[in-house]
This record gives structure tokens, sequence and C-alpha cells, in this order.
């Protein structure tokens, strides 16, 4: 097969993706993969929770409804049920970001790729292909190989695009029927990893299905890392009425350039204003100066953010606790809130998190406490295991503390600061 063969099946998947909706792309791959010389294409989406690995089926059921569920799930993945992430070669591709090619009894010679579906360092699912002839992959250079990771890109930009314009997608990755507090929360969410040169981002919130006061937000721009941890009080759907106003205060000011604590001021007028004395948020406002390593954050009533170095606990990040969001003025007559420095090293990591991940309590009535979890934290990527697998097991950990049923919030945001290395910010060599 020519190398033109293969970008014009690139080519002619893009160009008939614009008139698809997100219910035709599981066709449109079998057909254009059929060109690169891949069979039996098959996308699996990561659920919420982040515990199965669920087909893109290749059309909608009778009654609507576009996810496929099968009784009998193999170890292999071999059908078209649904995968659990956790002891699955499919989960292993999920879980390390890398490939895992699988032999096939039943085709001597050929292979099953199982690939990572990211969007960026954002997991979406994996992919899976047979490829009838392993030795295909490391023919022509591995040109095969190539072809694969850029059809990969390919149907993880499609699966991002066309998620907008429909619910197959949304509905496909709930393993249940979501809460309107919890659809608030989640219709306001940015994707729960991010990385890049100099900074990775990695968040986690449970119950999926039910979250209603806790929230996150960040954005990364050039030069700074901005992370935001909120825990608004109580629960159902004035509790998630009250994150959305906080985090929009929050995006609002960030967006023209405010600093610490004029943000901060900011919410807590918004948040006094429409809770009339009636509701509060705590909160943990950081900014990461990417190219220093100088960490500032400003507290208002929420757990102290860990500083982590080389596997271990180097000391809570400490600095004067405001009252938390919506409560200053109105019981101090002042908006006083203290911004914390602290100058990071390279390999640093911050661990955000609400009281709910520590304060959660299992049937004996044992905390899962801060010991735990640095524990968890320091274990994790001590093993190699990315930032946002590390969230994961932290929040299967967590879940299984409580016997899969949390009493409160649980939100966890991992930070690490990672300036490159000169070398690697060289152009590639040709």
């Amino acid at each position: 097969m020519s190398y033109s063969r293969a970008e014009r099946a690139l080519d002619d998947l893009l160009g008939s993706s614009h008139l698809a909706g997100a219910y035709e792309l599981p066709a449109l791959f079998e057909a254009h993969a059929e060109q690169l010389g891949l069979t039996d294409v098959r996308v699996y989406l990561a659920d919420l929770q982040q515990r199965l690995l669920v087909p893109l089926p290749d059309r909608p059921g009778p009654d609507g409804e576009p996810r496929q569920r099968c009784g009998d799930r193999h170890e292999d993945g071999q059908d078209d049920g649904e995968i659990r992430v956790d002891g699955t070669l499919a989960g292993r591709a999920f879980q390390l970001n890398e490939v895992v090619i699988q032999e096939l009894d039943d085709l001597p010679g050929g292979v099953r790729l199982w690939l990572p579906v990211l969007d960026g360092t954002e997991r979406l699912g994996v992919l899976a292909v047979t490829v009838p002839d392993r030795e295909a992959l490391d023919a022509d250079d591995g040109a095969l190989r190539l072809r694969v990771r850029r059809f990969t890109t390919v149907v993880a930009e499609l699966v991002m695009s066309k998620t907008l314009y429909g619910d197959t997608i949304v509905r496909l990755r709930r393993g249940t029927d979501m809460g309107l507090a919890a659809e608030m929360q989640w219709s306001l969410l940015p994707p729960l990893t991010f990385s890049d040169r100099s900074v990775v981002v990695a968040g986690g919130l449970e119950p999926a299905y039910e979250v209603a006061g806790d929230s996150l937000d960040y954005a990364v721009d050039d030069g700074v890392a901005r992370v935001a941890l909120f825990d608004g009080m109580g629960h159902g759907l004035a509790s998630a009425q009250l994150a959305v106003l906080t985090v929009s205060a929050y995006r609002n000011q960030r967006r023209v350039g405010a600093d610490l604590g004029s943000t901060a001021r900011f919410v807590d007028d918004a948040v006094a204003a429409a809770a009339r004395g009636e509701g509060f948020s705590t909160g943990l406002l950081v900014e990461l100066d990417t190219r220093s390593g100088e960490l500032r954050w400003v507290n208002a009533g929420h757990p102290d953010p860990l500083l982590l170095r080389d596997g271990r606990l180097v000391r809570p990040l400490e600095t004067q606790h405001a009252l938390p969001f919506g409560l200053n003025e109105a019981i101090t007559g002042a908006q006083e809130f203290s911004v914390g420095c602290e100058t990071l090293q390279p390999g640093d990591l911050v661990l955000l998190h609400t009281d709910g991940v520590v304060e959660a309590r299992s049937t004996t009535g044992e905390y899962f406490g801060a010991e735990r979890l640095v524990d968890l934290v320091t274990r994790n990527l001590a093993a190699g295991l990315p930032a946002p697998e590390t969230v994961r097991r932290l929040i299967r950990a967590l879940l299984d503390h409580q016997d899969t049923r949390l009493e409160d919030d649980a939100t966890l945001a991992l930070l690490q600061w990672r300036p490159d290395d000169p070398e690697r910010l060289a152009p590639p060599t040709p």
C-alpha cells in the first residue's frame, strides 16, 4: 500500500466527518481504517468514574439509548460489551498511556492493538484495531505503526468535537442517571487533565452522579498556571447553584488579569450578594509561575495544600486563613485575604483537596486521613504511574474506604511543576 493511499484514507475520513453526527462515527472509523489495512475497529470510552471502558455502538438501540451492555464480559475484551479498566489489556493501555499488543489465537500472525485515545493528555478511552499480519507493523520503517498513531489521533479529535453536537457520547459515558445538581457541575468543569512542558494538572471528584457543592477549575497560560478548588455549603440544587456562581466569579476575575487578592475579594462579594447570609463556600486559589517556580495562594477556610517532594510530604502550605467566601465582610467587616508564597523545586507536587477526602469515614468510623492520602499519592507516583492515573486510583481507594458511598463530596487536584531541560526544548532532529 502506498503512502499516498494512507494519506487519502485519513483525508477522506476528515472530509466525511464534516457531515456526520457522533452516532455515525463507528461506521466512518471502520470504513476508513480498512483502507489502512486495519480491521475490527472499536472505540471504547471511559465512563465518568473511569471504572469501565464502554464501546461506542454501531447504532443506537430501539429506544434511542446508545449504550450497549453485555452480561458476559471477557477479560480480553473481545466481545462488544463493557471492559473493566482494572485487570484487562484495554485497561492497561488506558491506565499507562501505552500501546498494548495482544496475540490472537484465532488469527495466526495477527495481533489486536489497544491504543490510548487522548485529547492532549486527557484520557478519553482506548481504540482497538486488528492487524492481520504483525510483521507489517515494522515493515517500511514502521510506516503502519505511524498510520495507526495518526488514525488514533484523528479518532480522538472527532470524538471530542462531535461530543458538542449531540448527547450520544455524553449518555454513553454515564453509568446511571445524573442528578440536576451534578449536571450543573459537570457542565462547568474543564477537562480533568492537562500537561505541557512545564506543568501537570490532574483532578478528580466524586460522587460523580450526585456531586453538588465541590468544584475545581484551572487555566494554564504563558508563564502561569492557575488552579482553584471550592467547597460550597450543603448539598443539592442550592449548593450546585452556589458552586456555579463561585467558579464563574473566579473565572471572571482570572480572565481580566486580577491578582489573587482582588480575585478573592470579588468572589467573596459575589457569594455574599447571592447567598444573603444563608450560604458560603470555602476556597483555595493557587497560582504557579511556571518559569520561576514561585507558588502563591489564598486560603478561604479550606484545607491547606500539601507540598510533596521526592516521594514524601514536605509540609502543609500554611498561611493565614480568611473566612469562607461570602462571610468575611459580614462577620469581620473586612476582607483580609493573606497571600502565601513558596518557591518550588523542579518536580515538586502540590496536592489540593476538599475536606470530604480526609474526613471520609469507613463503616467502622475510621477516617481516610491525610497520612493515607499522601501515602497513596507518593506510592503511585513512585511506581511510575501518570498523574491522572494516580488521581483515579486515589478516588477508587476513597470509595472503597467508604464502601462505595461517600457521605460528602470529595475533590482532588494535583499540580506538578516540571521545568523543561533546555535540551528538550531544542528542535527535533529530522
